[in-house]
């Protein structure tokens, strides 16, 4: 009885993986993802060995985020446009050549911080380009071929586990390749993997026909404003991310290896904490495919951004990294819930014809000051200190999620679609629909 259950429930949580374009998608996500993770401990190591300082990390990041940033309301709207798909390959493309070119500078040497910067904006133009349109390619997705209950659900949920996969094997393998072959091979394994992806994207059997009318009134970017700010559970969350990425998230990041390399053991220590950051992740995605969609979608996934506070609070504490790396655990599942739950109400609430430019706008809003909080980190740890930085953080995502709570709009919002179109009102004639505006 017991193995009948479990087979029941393994079947139910991965029902979306029996469609050819989610095994695909799924397949692409994970390689090009896995190398990111693989790629962003070896970057961070390697300019810290070579004998670069906290604060040139810090400024390193923040050249992925500022073209990142500017470009983002523009790849938005070219995704609405051409097709997210054609966006996609092209994204990758971009994002495979600029990992190469830093390999190959790490492989001929120790190179100095403007290789490190130029790549890095490269990647970042590339990502302005493929975070809307993955967006938007989505839904499509989840529309193609024989639609079921949640399956918009699911294919988001799907997208987050990709992530939290990579996350968990990433950082622990490129803790150990980075001692044994050192960071210019696993950079040159990220391109790789970017390479199959955009072969991945490729193959999908999804329509490129753009949902956006190329006959609107106005302009194609003020038509994407003019959504966003109408939906003031949409710009609350977004600012909440904003604040969230500046405040909590960017001092994590770019002192967490500096923590590790001063006082935990290294590289590994920092890899074991994000693989189980990872783990955490895995295990929250596996609990969203095929699972129920909560009634209260925003009230749920604002609780689970809780359990951000958790690893900057422990770092900030000064404990050792076996309690790090379980804080780690609790922000993953937490990260892993809310963001599927945000993605998947975005699409069942938002117009498909601006889905990609939404999905630029609340980019853009959660990035904004990302750069800037990823440059400050070294020099204000340094004038306040590493544990007072941390510990504030911490403190801040608390708040904000109390906040966000009692914002009316995002308390009552339920996750029933009420867009015409939604994947997940397919063949349901019982749904409510409201007109696209």
């Amino acid at each position: 009885m017991a193995e009948r259950t479990v087979t029941k429930w393994a079947r139910r949580r991965l029902a979306a993986l029996a469609y050819r374009d989610l095994r695909l998608f799924f397949a692409g996500e994970l390689t090009s993802l896995l190398g990111s993770s693989m790629s962003t401990l070896a970057v961070s190591f390697a300019v810290l060995d070579g004998g670069g300082t906290q604060t040139e990390l810090g400024l390193i990041m923040a050249a992925r985020i500022v073209p990142m940033v500017a470009l983002l309301p523009v790849g938005g709207v070219v995704a609405d446009r051409v097709g997210p798909r054609r966006v996609m390959v092209c994204a990758d493309v971009l994002r495979c050549a600029s990992q190469a070119v830093l390999a190959a500078a790490l492989l001929s040497g120790r190179p100095g911080m403007w290789v490190f910067v130029v790549p890095a904006v490269a990647w970042g133009a590339g990502e302005a380009f493929g975070m809307p349109a993955r967006g938007g390619l989505i839904p499509r997705l989840a529309a193609s071929g024989a639609a079921y209950e949640g399956r918009l659900r699911d294919a988001n949920a799907l997208s987050g586990l990709a992530q939290s996969l990579a996350n968990v094997g990433g950082p622990a393998l490129a803790g150990v390749l980075v001692a044994v072959v050192g960071p210019g091979v696993v950079v040159a394994l990220d391109a790789a993997t970017y390479g199959a992806a955009a072969v991945a994207v490729a193959l999908l059997r999804v329509s490129d026909i753009p949902l956006a009318s190329p006959g609107t009134r106005k302009g194609a970017a003020r038509e994407g404003w003019d959504e966003f700010r109408s939906r003031t559970w949409l710009w609350v969350t977004t600012l909440q991310f904003t604040l969230f990425n500046v405040l909590v998230w960017a001092p994590f990041l770019v002192l967490g290896p500096v923590v590790a390399h001063d006082r935990l053991g290294g590289a590994q220590s920092w890899g074991l904490i994000m693989s189980v950051y990872g783990t955490g992740a895995v295990a929250g995605g596996l609990v969203m495919v095929g699972g129920r969609t909560p009634r209260r979608p925003l009230v749920v996934a604002t609780v689970a951004t809780f359990g951000w506070a958790l690893p900057p609070g422990a770092m900030a504490a000064g404990l050792p990294t076996a309690v790090i790396a379980g804080a780690a655990l609790v922000a993953g599942a937490g990260a892993a819930v809310c963001g599927a739950l945000y993605a998947t109400t975005n699409q069942r609430h938002v117009p498909p014809g601006v889905l990609a430019r939404i999905t630029s706008l609340t980019a853009v809003g959660a990035f904004a000051l990302g750069p800037i909080g990823l440059a400050a980190a070294g020099p204000v740890a340094a004038a306040v200190g590493l544990a007072v930085l941390l510990g504030f953080g911490a403190l801040w995502q608390l708040a904000a999620g109390a906040v966000v709570l009692a914002v009316p709009d995002v308390r009552r919002l339920t996750g029933s679609p009420d867009i015409a179109g939604s994947p997940d009102t397919v063949g349901r004639p019982e749904v409510a629909r409201t007109p696209v505006e």
